[in-house]
């Protein structure tokens, strides 16, 4: 077996949400405690080790959760907060590594490969690791290894609070006495697909020809078998707060109209929100640009939690733009830019109680991915609009 010559590191916080909650408020600690809408129609985005022993775990039921452990305590969470502290551990990341890439809102993967020349790669992601912990107060698990996922895997048997490093000889004995679900690829369908296989650990999944793989899975089935097999050539993508979507519309005939250049607004954002939530992205950064008829071009942008939502990205970019124009002149070209894009897909009803809210978001984008973006569409956006000049997204 042939691995790429390269370190890798995954670090991934423990228990994200509920750190965060306990490092402000350590009366939490050594308790159940469970993240997620107080509805009973809620589920669980995130809970203690504490809480697991009981059962409960992520994207449970809230009622379900609450009648295996009665005393747990339950905390509606905060994005906002959440934000913040994952900037900070971002920064530190940033600041010692020679590259990295922000994968969530919790996990950061880091190209490391020459440091043993200088340093030593594990006397570096030690310390590393020690500093986000005392600069931030929370704790964090890292695997490092030959390639993403056997890193990724490595990290999560670090937990709670560990290291562990698997070098290229080990990780053939390293994965194979692992089950099935903990290839990164593997969610719950594929999971219980293999299973009725007869096929339970990694070793036994390695194992199977590649073809026979594909012919059950398809072209992801060749995925999982190279990372059941330690194979996994994907790159640390340098992470950026620059990475963005954006959207802009030059007018044929300049314009002062405010009304239609907030339905555009409003009608660009909803687009770029819908790519989003289809790419499993999010945003923490909104910028507004104008140009006005003398070409004179002003932008303002402002940081917050991240979300894909629409609601929430509408009413930020309409305020901003309400802040922005203050000349009265006529505009030649108005912008939107999501920015400080992450991986992650986003649970519509994470702290959020309103199930109607919920439900209607998954159905325009059930809608929009059969029909086409144009499908379905706020009132507030629809009228006289019609880009001109579309960006792509950043790359």
């Amino acid at each position: 077996m042939q691995f790429q010559d390269r370190t890798i590191v995954h670090m991934d916080m423990d228990t994200f949400f509920v750190s965060v909650e306990r490092l402000l408020n350590p009366a939490l600690n050594n308790r159940p405690v469970i993240i997620g809408s107080l509805s009973d129609r809620g589920v669980v985005a995130s809970c203690s080790y504490e809480a697991r022993q009981f059962g409960i775990h992520s994207a449970m039921p809230m009622k379900m959760a609450l009648n295996l452990c009665h005393d747990a305590t339950v905390i509606r969470g905060d994005m906002d907060l959440y934000s913040k502290y994952s900037r900070l551990v971002t920064d530190v990341i940033a600041e010692k590594s020679p590259l990295y890439e922000k994968a969530s809102i919790d996990e950061h993967y880091l190209d490391i490969t020459g440091m043993d020349r200088f340093w030593g790669a594990q006397k570096w992601t030690h310390e590393l690791r020690q500093t986000i912990i005392r600069e931030t107060g929370l704790p964090i698990s890292c695997g490092l290894s030959v390639n993403k996922t056997v890193s990724k895997i490595a990290a999560g048997e670090a937990k709670p609070n560990g290291e562990k490093e698997v070098d290229q000889y080990g990780v053939r004995s390293f994965l194979n006495p692992l089950p099935i679900r903990k290839i990164p690829m593997i969610g719950p369908k594929t999971c219980q697909l293999l299973l009725s296989m007869g096929v339970a650990n990694i070793e036994t999944l390695s194992a199977i020809p590649m073809e026979m793989m594909e012919s059950v899975l398809g072209k992801n089935g060749i995925e999982i078998w190279r990372r059941a097999n330690g194979i996994d050539f994907s790159p640390v993508i340098p992470y950026s707060e620059e990475k963005s979507i954006s959207s802009e519309q030059t007018f044929e005939t300049d314009t002062i109209d405010v009304v239609m250049l907030e339905r555009i607004l409003t009608a660009m954002t909803e687009k770029l929100c819908f790519k989003l939530r289809n790419k499993e992205r999010l945003a923490s950064v909104i910028t507004i640009k104008i140009r006005y008829a003398n070409y004179d071009t002003h932008t303002i942008q402002q940081k917050l939690a991240y979300t894909a939502f629409d609601h929430t990205l509408i009413e930020t970019a309409r305020a901003l733009f309400k802040r922005l124009y203050q000349r009265r002149m006529l505009v030649r070209l108005i912008g939107v830019k999501l920015g400080g894009l992450i991986s992650g897909a986003q649970q519509l009803n994470l702290f959020d109680n309103n199930e109607k809210q919920v439900k209607l978001y998954l159905s325009m984008d059930k809608i929009r991915r059969r029909y086409g973006v144009n499908a379905i569409r706020r009132a507030s956006g629809i009228e006289r609009y019609n880009p001109l000049h579309v960006k792509s997204p950043a790359r």
